[in-house]
């Protein structure tokens, strides 16, 4: 913790940019997965094949495929977040995919009796719906991506996972302990806000 607290301000720099990191691979995750649950949701012989991809890409180990982007992205933040992006797929479009099926046909049913037409639906009733199992698909991701993307600091992405190479390289066990206090801080909190955000959408919808 002496690291921790005598170098903060190198600290909370390196914490905004794993912040940074993660904000955008989940952002752009989100906006992939989705539509892409939203389709396999509705056409289910594509389930399998899609879900079964996404699982071979999950399974892959994170250090190797930061490693096999390198020669196709490069090093830095655009690999780290390509890498993120291609990890996050799993658990996103699996839980929008439950969210959908996981909507009662009834309310359907109910919904069209009143002269809804189907994009009406989707977005008035589907959607709304579907947010809260959604969002707990987002805090799982979340914690996941903020734990994976310290190996980002590998490909020289920056990020607390660079005090933990540092630490581990120098011997240096307090950069290690800073560096895993701050990711955990980072994951705890962020949880916590999703779980908070996931509570008042529930009350809502």
């Amino acid at each position: 913790m002496k690291y921790l607290v005598s170098n903060w301000e190198r600290v909370v720099e390196l914490f905004f940019q794993h912040l940074f990191l993660i904000s955008v691979s989940l952002v752009i995750a989100l906006a992939i997965s989705i539509p892409i649950g939203v389709i396999i949701s509705k056409v289910k012989v594509l389930y399998n094949p899609v879900v079964g991809l996404l699982g071979i890409i999950y399974t892959i180990p994170s250090m190797a495929l930061f490693a096999l982007l390198i020669p196709l992205v490069g090093l830095g933040t655009r690999s780290a977040i390509f890498a993120l992006v291609m990890y996050a797929q799993m658990i996103l479009v699996r839980n929008v995919v439950a969210a959908l099926e996981g909507i009662s046909p009834a309310i359907f049913e109910a919904a069209k009796g009143m002269g809804m037409g189907r994009w009406r639906i989707f977005w008035k009733i589907e959607m709304p719906l579907a947010m809260p199992v959604i969002i707990a698909g987002i805090r799982i991701t979340v914690v996941s991506l903020i734990g994976i993307g310290a190996i980002a600091a590998y490909i020289n992405a920056g990020g607390l996972g660079l005090l933990i190479f540092e630490g581990i390289n120098q011997f240096n066990p307090q950069k290690v302990i800073a560096g895993t206090v701050a990711i955990t801080l980072l994951a705890i909190v962020t949880d916590q806000l999703l779980q908070l955000l996931q509570k008042k959408v529930m009350r809502s919808a």
